[in-house]
């Protein structure tokens, strides 16, 4: 195999030769999410304990299309620029009918942005880049073979109970972070589930290594000519990987489509030859589910054990790292004493959003992909017909509506309709070359009022940054008007914008955000 799993080291708690303090957080998994997590709450100086039952990174490739905004959040951390080097940088996809190419996309059709509109990096890459930052960072204490066997709360505390390969040990904290995947134990022990629909279709998923000269876009197939009747999905990554995806139908059987022998020939069809090295293999089922709630008193959910979505749209990550960046700035606050519990129902209320976009977006693409018999039939097939022939209906194809970041709807944000849609509040702060870097390496980690074309008010808590106006920021933030302030909060997101600031109307607001009301 290309990659080299090497385990990390077990290293035997304190908590096995005696009692250990209460910890402000712990968090429950070492995937991307929950390091990721961990990473983002040490940006705020709040030390957290990582435990997971493995020790080595996870095995296959599993996600690997990494949106811009996860690249984005990925950088404040520290590792975007390691995963956008390291990666297969994209931004077209084609999708065809049979042989027949009937739609394309370009996801970043605008320049002057420092990250991609996609990068395609296997997930054991962006673990072993996250975890090496954690390892590295004091405030980090990463434990692996660490699994929960038990989880209780009480109103001011998390307790958890750990087996360790030395015996059993209990931890406490202020907060628990349950980033332990869509089998989520921490889940399973507090009695909760997922709402939302199982879906009848079976996937598979090989990685292959070969030597190929395949360029660097998503390629989509309906029906193709080497898998009749059916979808297929080409994705290129590093290391001569290559990630096809094949739709087999609910009557599959799952452990006979995972025999070498079954999915060779099938591979052997869409790459027009034998010479490859099978990599990863795994079946999936679509699934488009979440919990009620992400907040449980303490305990809050991130990621996959908040929400799982189908794969084509690569929604699944991506979204976990946005809860991570809609997290991290609010539970800090929380435990630095700055902001009250009451903040991390807006996490709540933003990210459960979030994830119902995510999964209205994957529901209607599994259904286009797997339609039932009649209405559903007909639309898609009719939709595939028209679209090589008439352009109204290539926009309609529906190969999985690529991850974007939602917009929240913050109601209460002031806003002016003369300045760009793609700034407004609830969005994420357009990037763009500042001074002498990238605006969003200027924003992040604290409440920012951008001033762009005039002064802005000075607010307690609040940091100004005042930028000279370049033709991007212009086109970006100020449209056609002269002059704009922008209120940033520090998950980088808009969260209010004016064209003839007020002091006290933006002091408001600031309080708002902070005692969770906006």
């Amino acid at each position: 195999m290309p990659y080299d799993y090497k385990p990390f080291a077990y290293v035997a708690p304190p908590g096995l030769s005696g009692h250990e303090p209460r910890h402000p957080v712990i968090i429950v998994g070492a995937g991307p999410i929950g390091v990721a997590a961990a990473l983002e709450l040490a940006n705020y100086q709040i030390p957290s304990v990582i435990v997971d039952d493995n020790n080595v990174v996870s095995v296959g490739s599993r996600a690997i299309c990494w949106s811009k905004r996860a690249l984005e959040v990925l950088d404040r951390v520290g590792v975007g620029e390691a995963c956008v080097e390291k990666g297969v940088t994209w931004k077209v996809g084609r999708t065809h009918h049979r042989d027949e190419e009937v739609f394309n996309f370009d996801l970043l059709p605008e320049e002057g942005h420092k990250m991609p509109a996609f990068v395609n990096l296997q997930q054991y890459y962006v673990e072993e880049y996250l975890v090496q930052k954690a390892l590295d960072n004091p405030l980090i204490d990463l434990r692996f073979k660490n699994r929960v066997v038990g989880v209780t709360q009480t109103s001011d505390a998390v307790h958890l109970m750990i087996e360790t390969p030395d015996g059993v040990y209990s931890l406490d904290c202020d907060y628990l972070l349950a980033c332990d995947g869509a089998k989520s134990p921490v889940r399973t022990m507090m009695g909760l589930d997922f709402d939302g629909v199982l879906f009848e279709e079976r996937f598979l998923i090989a990685d292959i290594e070969m030597q190929a000269d395949y360029p660097s876009e998503r390629k989509f197939w309906f029906e193709p000519t080497f898998h009749p009747g059916q979808s297929a999905l080409l994705h290129k990554q590093p290391d001569n990987i290559y990630r096809i995806d094949l739709q087999l139908g609910w009557d599959a059987d799952p452990e006979e489509e995972r025999k070498p022998e079954k999915i060779i020939p099938r591979i052997e069809k869409v790459v027009g030859h034998s010479d490859f090295t099978l990599d990863w293999t795994s079946i999936y089922t679509f699934q488009c589910r979440r919990l009620g709630k992400f907040v449980h008193d303490r305990v809050i959910f991130v990621g996959d054990s908040a929400h799982v979505v189908s794969p084509f749209g690569a929604r699944g990550g991506n979204g976990g790292l946005q809860d991570v960046d809609a997290l991290g700035w609010r539970l800090a606050a929380v435990i630095d004493g700055r902001a009250p519990a009451a903040i991390l129902d807006r996490y709540d209320a933003e990210r459960t959003y979030g994830a119902d976009e995510n999964i209205l977006n994957s529901s209607r693409s599994t259904r286009f992909m797997s339609p039932e018999s009649g209405a559903e039939r007909w639309f898609r097939d009719a939709t595939l017909a028209l679209a090589g022939k008439a352009e109204f209906a290539r926009p309609m194809v529906n190969s999985g509506r690529l991850s974007v970041p939602c917009v929240y709807p913050l109601d209460a944000a002031p806003d002016d309709a003369q300045l760009p849609k793609g700034a407004r509040p609830g969005s994420v702060a357009p990037d763009a070359p500042a001074g002498n870097g990238w605006l969003l390496s200027q924003l992040g980690g604290r409440m920012v009022l951008l001033a762009l074309g005039c002064d802005a008010p000075q607010i307690d808590g609040v940091d100004v940054l005042a930028l000279d106006l370049t033709p991007d920021l212009r086109a970006r933030y100020l449209g056609d008007a002269e002059q704009a302030v922008y209120l940033i909060r520090p998950d980088q997101i808009v969260a209010g914008r004016w064209l003839a600031p007020a002091a006290e109307k933006i002091a408001m607001l600031v309080k708002d955000i902070w005692e969770g009301k906006a």
